[in-house]
C-alpha cells in the first residue's frame, strides 16, 4: 500500500482544512461578502474532497478491485468489499456531491447552502480520515 502518498494527502487535507476553519466568516453574511476569502473557502474544501478521492482510488487500485467507471462506482467497490462502512460511504457522497456543485456549478452556488453545509459538514472529513487511517494501520 502507499502509505506515503496517501499520508502526504492527509496531511494537505488537514492544512486545507485549517485555513478554511481560520478563515471561515461566524456567520452567513460575514461569509456572503467575503469575496476572494469565499472563494479561497470554495476551493480549498473542493481540493480536500479531491484528496479524500484520491485517496480511494489508491485504495481501490492497492485492493485490486478492477477499475471504477466513476466516482460512485469507486465508492461502491470500497463499501462492498467492507473497505469502508456504509457511514463513511454516505459521507464521501455527500461531499462529492457538494463538490460537483462548486465544480460545475461555481456561477450559481447558493451560498447560504454552501456555508451550511461546509459548517455543518466539517467533522465529516475527520471522520473519513479517521477511517482511511484505520485502513492503512491495519495493512
Amino acid at each position: 500500500m502507499r502509505k506515503d502518498i496517501i499520508k502526504n494527502k492527509i496531511n494537505e487535507i488537514v492544512q486545507s482544512l485549517d485555513l478554511v476553519i481560520e478563515n471561515m466568516p461566524d456567520t452567513f453574511d460575514k461569509f456572503n461578502e467575503s469575496g476572494i476569502i469565499k472563494d479561497g473557502i470554495y476551493k480549498r474544501i473542493e481540493y480536500s474532497i479531491e484528496n479524500l478521492i484520491d485517496i480511494f482510488y489508491i485504495f481501490n487500485s492497492d485492493f485490486n478491485l478492477g477499475i471504477p467507471s466513476d466516482d460512485t462506482d469507486l465508492i461502491n467497490n470500497l463499501k462492498a468489499k467492507n473497505i469502508i462502512s456504509e457511514d463513511i460511504a454516505l459521507r464521501i457522497r455527500n461531499l462529492k456531491d457538494f463538490r460537483n456543485i462548486v465544480v460545475y456549478g461555481y456561477g450559481e452556488i447558493d451560498n447560504r447552502m454552501a456555508y451550511d453545509f461546509i459548517k455543518t459538514n466539517l467533522d465529516d472529513f475527520y471522520m473519513i480520515i479517521k477511517s482511511i487511517e484505520s485502513v492503512i494501520d491495519q495493512n
